[in-house]
């Protein structure tokens, strides 16, 4: 018997047992997972009906307000009537911020709040996609000038408690969309601060006053870059506003804003 021979006769034979257990074993799987989606199928978000793929079901969608143009240039917030190009807020007037522009994808109404805070409490990180997409259509004019992205940090305490930045996670999303890299740990919250839930528009900013810090060797990353800071919400500002200081005094040279839903008054008129 020759050496191929030798070879053909010691190689290990196919086990069809085998081969069939494994075949078997997928199809029984697989048909499990089937199962599971048919006995616990995916819920809306916000009012708990069935509903195909993620996040909310039609009716919920068509509950999700969606801020259009006219809105004001600085803030991004949304006119009852469109008063020019150039029209400004009486907030933005009043109270200019550090960062020169916001936008926003929603008004915080109750659709967009169950969302941001099944993304923030509650593990939902499968909404992060469709949120991010949704701020990177409404954040295009700030994207395409943009050099880098910066989520709105947590706390390392809190990070630790939660296991992720909600804010990274849509910065990611928002990334893929748009081509802008992500730079996750440049800005530091340095020490922790509480909600900003129930304070005045006062406590805000005195809550974070101090609470964020570029390291003196990273500065130079940040010298003539333009920025786009990421959050979830944006109610009183407070918090971007002292983000976009800490940017600013590293020498970037100029820092907006893109957050997912942010507060509306519809009672104030742009001036």
């Amino acid at each position: 018997m020759n050496a191929s021979t030798d070879s053909q006769a010691s190689a290990p034979r196919a086990n069809p047992l085998r081969g069939a257990w494994q075949a078997c074993s997928g199809a029984l799987s697989r048909a499990a997972r089937t199962a599971l989606d048919i006995a616990l199928p995916t819920l809306c978000v916000a009012c708990r009906e069935p509903v195909a793929g993620v996040g909310v079901c039609a009716d919920c969608w068509t509950q999700l307000s969606f801020i259009e143009r006219p809105y004001c240039p600085r803030l991004g917030i949304p006119f009852v009537y469109d008063p020019g190009s150039d029209m400004l807020s009486m907030e933005a007037i009043a109270n200019p911020p550090a960062y020169q522009r916001a936008r926003a994808a929603v008004r915080y109404d109750d659709v967009a709040k169950v969302l941001v805070h099944a993304l923030k409490y509650q593990d939902r990180t499968d909404l992060a996609p469709a949120m991010g997409r949704w701020m990177a259509r409404a954040g295009t004019e700030l994207l395409e000038a943009a050099d880098v992205l910066i989520p709105v940090p947590l706390h390392w305490r809190r990070g630790w408690s939660r296991r992720y930045n909600q804010s990274g996670v849509l910065a990611r999303i928002i990334a893929a969309q748009s081509g802008v890299p992500v730079m996750p740990d440049l800005l530091q919250r340095i020490r922790p601060t509480r909600q900003q839930v129930g304070l005045s528009r006062t406590d805000r900013a005195r809550n974070v006053q101090g609470a964020f810090k570029i390291a003196t060797e990273r500065t130079g990353e940040i010298q003539g870059r333009r920025v786009v800071l990421i959050d979830d919400v944006l109610t009183s500002g407070a918090t971007v506003d002292a983000c976009a200081r800490v940017l600013l005094r590293a020498k970037a040279a100029q820092v907006d804003v893109l957050v997912f839903a942010r507060v509306v008054d519809t009672m104030k008129a742009p001036i």
